[in-house]
């Protein structure tokens, strides 16, 4: 559960931790999937038996696929801002593909809080890093900085 604080409280966050989510397993349907809605079917994702002969000896999560869990990671940061009616997708600042995620692999999110910028009255922008982990790997597989406009009442 979010705690809610005060503008205030909240920007003495940047620089700390937002939270560690659970771990979510990307199996072959979803990159089946994803591959489906974004009409990439490049073969290190979806032709398995191709694939084991390739790089990576298995098909590979596409990076967009392991970038668009951004939000549902980012429902499960500690700290909200109180009287936020909404937030919304503001973009990304920076976003790096550093590890591929191999079929079968857990991911997970550690975020960061990096940057609270009061835009106008009522609303502020947070920028929230988020280096997606894979479990077992020494190297995360992305690290996104992803920007929230939180709109106050």
């Amino acid at each position: 559960m979010m705690e809610a604080l005060p503008l205030d409280k909240f920007k003495q966050l940047i620089g700390e931790n937002n939270g560690i989510t659970d771990w979510i397993t990307i199996d072959q349907d979803r990159i089946n999937r994803f591959a489906d809605v974004t009409q990439d079917h490049q073969w290190i994702h979806i032709d398995v038996e191709k694939a084991k002969q390739g790089p990576f000896g298995t098909t590979i999560a596409h990076g967009f696929l392991v970038l668009s869990l951004v939000p549902v990671f980012s429902y499960a940061g500690k700290y909200s801002i109180e009287g936020a009616q909404m937030v919304v997708n503001y973009g990304l600042n920076k976003v790096r593909f550093i590890n591929p995620v191999t079929v079968g692999s857990r991911v997970r999110s550690s975020m960061v809080i990096s940057a609270v910028e009061e835009k106008k009255p009522g609303q502020i922008l947070v920028t929230n890093t988020h280096t997606i982990e894979i479990e077992g790997k020494e190297k995360p597989a992305c690290v996104a900085e992803a920007l929230g406009m939180f709109f106050l009442s």
